[in-house]
C-alpha cells in the first residue's frame, strides 16, 4: 500500500496510506473506461483547468468529432482563473491548439453538469447539428456524473466518456501547484 500523500500546501495535512487507497478506489470508480471512438459531437464540461481542452484538441485531431461544444460559465472556483467564463478560454485554448473556429461552439452560460447537457443540446440544436452519438470530455472524477447526467437528459443519444489520463496523485499534485499559481485571463494559461 503507499504511503500517505500530502494534502495541498494550504492545508497541511496528510492522509494514511488507507485513505489515499479509498480515495484512489473512489478516483477509479469515476471513470467509465469507455474506449474513445467517432461521434457526431463533442461536449467539453467546464471545469477549473484547461486540461479538458486540452484533450478535447487532441481527441478532434485524432478525428473523433467534428464539432465540439465547450460548456460552462462560471462558478466561485473558477472565475478568477477563467474571468470570460470557462467555455471560453476553453475555445482559445483549443484554438490555441489548431482546433479550427468553425469546428468550436460556446455554450456560456451552465453552472452545473445538468445544465452542460441541456444547454449544449440547444446550441448543437440551433446549430443545425444531428446528434446520434456525443463524446463527453471532463476530468476524470466527471465522467461517471456526466454519462448519468446525459443518459437522462439525452437517453437517445449514445454516450461515449473521455478525460485526460491522471492517477489520483497526479491531479493532487497539480491541484496543489494550481492553487498556488496566478489567475488566467488569457488563452496562454496552463491547465
Amino acid at each position: 500500500m503507499r504511503q500517505g500523500v500530502a494534502v495541498p500546501e494550504h492545508q497541511q495535512r496528510h492522509i494514511s496510506g488507507e485513505q489515499f487507497h479509498d480515495a484512489t478506489v473512489i478516483w477509479d470508480y469515476h471513470q467509465m473506461g469507455h474506449e474513445a471512438r467517432p461521434c457526431s459531437a463533442a461536449i467539453g464540461l467546464g471545469s477549473h483547468d484547461l486540461g479538458v481542452a486540452t484533450t478535447a484538441a487532441g481527441l478532434f485531431r485524432a478525428g473523433l468529432f467534428p464539432v465540439v461544444v465547450f460548456s460552462g460559465g462560471n462558478s466561485p472556483t473558477t472565475r478568477a482563473r477563467f474571468p470570460r467564463g470557462e467555455a471560453v478560454h476553453y475555445r482559445e485554448h483549443a484554438l490555441s491548439l489548431g482546433v479550427p473556429d468553425e469546428a468550436i461552439l460556446v455554450e456560456p452560460k451552465a453552472a452545473n453538469t445538468g445544465q452542460n447537457i441541456t444547454f449544449s443540446r440547444e446550441v448543437l440544436a440551433a446549430a443545425h447539428i444531428e446528434v446520434e452519438s456525443l463524446l463527453l470530455i471532463s476530468k476524470p472524477y466527471m465522467e461517471r456524473r456526466s454519462y448519468a447526467t446525459c443518459r437522462k437528459l439525452w437517453p437517445e443519444a449514445d454516450v461515449v466518456c473521455a478525460s485526460e489520463p491522471l492517477e489520483l496523485d497526479d491531479y493532487i499534485k497539480s491541484s496543489a501547484t494550481r492553487s498556488s499559481s496566478s489567475t488566467c485571463s488569457s488563452a496562454t494559461c496552463n491547465g
